[in-house]
């Protein structure tokens, strides 16, 4: 197959901005080549000039929202950013909120859904919040949300959850499933996942008294990253916590905000 050229890659990084916001800067060309590559070689086509062709297309048979799903996943673990659980769990302690709703909006495989959930389930009987809570997963990716449905996990993205957790929300594969784990249904049932682009109108979704935005605006330039921020918060309640990634630096948008600890805010009460 030939390398990718500098003018297909940036046909193809424009369908993506264009489309969904997705935005690769020169330096991301050996990315993206890298992660299109084995799929194009899959599909039997001559080369990424053909590939762009197919999801630049209307009849693409899905291949664009496929091209969508190999771009943007990354790595992702259970209890990513510990501080921020136990700032959420601080937080939540001192309210005692006896309703709660979560959202999780760039949910990746459900690892930070069920993360949450986890920690919510304990706090609920432990009483120290009510037993009425939810959390929503919501990504662009249609393969993650897939995945994240099913709640199958290889053992070594659970190795920061407790001992004591796994016993309590996971069940141990064996034979062929060895060295899985599958969330319990009780945890699972508290969980839903849906297909969003961020970059689109997402009135109605909320409100919601906690959202993580956690390592996705890294895919945006900033005047996106501000419009999707900003769009994100209207689905905030007046009070709430807002968590980005700590790595993601400072929160770009108009909304005001009062920084708690890196990554981690609240949105002031009306």
């Amino acid at each position: 197959m030939e390398a990718l050229r500098d003018d297909t890659y940036r046909k193809i990084t424009s369908l993506m901005y264009d489309s969904i916001g997705l935005s690769f800067n020169d330096s991301k060309k050996s990315l993206v080549s890298s992660r299109l590559a084995p799929r194009i070689q899959r599909l039997g086509i001559d080369g990424f000039e053909d590939y762009l062709a197919l999801i630049g297309g209307q009849a693409d048979g899905g291949e664009f929202q496929m091209a969508i799903d190999l771009l943007t996943t990354n790595e992702t673990y259970f209890f990513r950013e510990p501080a921020h659980y136990d700032l959420l769990e601080q937080e939540l302690a001192r309210t005692k909120p006896r309703t709660l709703s979560v959202w999780s909006a760039a949910s990746s495989f459900g690892d930070e859904a069920f993360t949450t959930a986890m920690l919510l389930a304990d706090m609920a009987q432990q009483g120290r919040i009510g037993n009425d809570w939810r959390i929503l997963g919501t990504d662009i990716s249609d393969r993650v949300l897939r995945s994240a449905s099913e709640a199958v996990y290889p053992e070594d993205r659970v190795r920061n959850v407790t001992p004591e957790r796994l016993k309590r929300y996971c069940l141990r594969g064996d034979g062929a499933s060895a060295g899985m784990v599958q969330i319990q249904d009780k945890l699972r049932a508290r969980v839903s996942f849906g297909q969003l682009n961020l970059c689109q109108d997402i009135q109605g979704l909320g409100p919601f008294d906690v959202v993580f935005l956690r390592n996705v605006l890294i895919y945006f330039d900033a005047k996106t990253k501000s419009e999707v921020v900003d769009r994100v918060l209207t689905q905030l309640r007046p009070g709430g916590l807002f968590f980005i990634g700590t790595a993601e630096g400072r929160v770009p948008c108009s909304t005001a905000l009062q920084t708690l600890a890196p990554g981690a805010f609240r949105k002031p009460a009306a």
